[in-house]
């Protein structure tokens, strides 16, 4: 109803992995994006980098980072130089 209604971006929180950093909830990300209905955005369980790159792989418009971020497990930098190709100095 929300896509019929032009809301064309989603994000999507995987409750029993938030906080947890056990990793997303790819097979869930990966049927909405296959439902075309919108942009979704990934949040819950992320914890690395290779997290990060299987929900891009996923076919995700991109990902709430959270507690990784805070914990020093993942950088901003190395996550736009994997994704981008760019190093930020």
């Amino acid at each position: 109803r929300l896509s019929a209604a032009g809301i064309d971006t989603f994000e999507v929180t995987a409750i029993d992995r938030d906080g947890l950093m056990g990793g997303p909830d790819v097979a869930l990300l990966r049927s909405l994006v296959r439902l075309g209905r919108g942009r979704i955005i990934a949040s819950g369980g992320v914890s690395s980098l290779e997290d990060v790159l299987a929900v891009q792989a996923a076919g995700c418009a991109g990902t709430i980072i959270g507690k990784a971020l805070y914990e020093g497990r993942v950088t901003i930098r190395e996550i736009v130089t994997a994704i981008d190709g760019h190093d930020l100095r």
